[in-house]
């Protein structure tokens, strides 16, 4: 059995979108930052780092986005969202690498920080459809980013048109489309 904890617009966005593009049945329990339901004693039980997401699987938690999208995209390999040879695997892990650690804290610091790291972002992906060969993990764990990104610093059109593409080819998708619509419907609380 599957369980995500979740706060609606947070990073566990990734993970509840690969949930739903692999179709499996899972429980989806939100949490709320504001409240700080995160650093509560009963589930401070279940991930003592107080974040989301946290993926239980059959009890037991898994933590961080990257570890959490891999764990899916290798469990459920008739999703087809992750590479099935090494070195694409490795890309795959290399792009989710620079989101988790360049991308991610970059968006704190402010559209003036942001810009040059999200234009390497922009460089990297290119004029291709998809971060890899085909759509992905990879492309699950950008779009979060980038939807964060463009919907707090609201950088100008035009900024960033490869991520733009991207975020239309993502927003089509089924899958992001239903998890937008849950997590809009419990509603986005997050720091600014």
């Amino acid at each position: 059995m599957l369980t995500l904890y979740f706060a609606p617009g947070a990073s566990s966005m990734a993970v509840h979108i690969a949930l739903h593009e692999i179709g499996v049945a899972f429980e989806a329990l939100p949490i709320s930052l504001a409240k700080r339901e995160q650093r509560t004693p009963e589930f401070l039980a279940i991930n003592p780092e107080g974040k989301v997401p946290t993926l239980l699987i059959d009890g037991r938690p898994l933590t961080e986005v990257a570890g959490s999208l891999f764990y899916l995209a290798k469990r459920f390999p008739a999703a087809g969202l992750l590479p099935d040879d090494i070195e694409g695997e490795a890309q795959a892990v290399s792009w989710m690498s620079f989101i988790a650690s360049t991308l991610h804290p970059a968006r704190a610091r402010g559209l003036e920080y942001a810009t040059p790291v999200y234009t390497l972002a922009d460089r990297r992906l290119g004029t291709r459809d998809w971060a890899l060969e085909r759509y992905s993990v990879v492309d699950i764990h950008l779009f979060r980013l980038y939807w964060r990104l463009a919907n707090s610093l609201k950088p100008p059109p035009g900024t960033f048109p490869n991520l733009d593409a991207h975020y239309r080819r993502m927003v089509a998708r089924p899958a992001v489309r239903r998890t937008l619509e849950v997590e809009a419907a419990i509603g986005y609380d997050l720091p600014k």
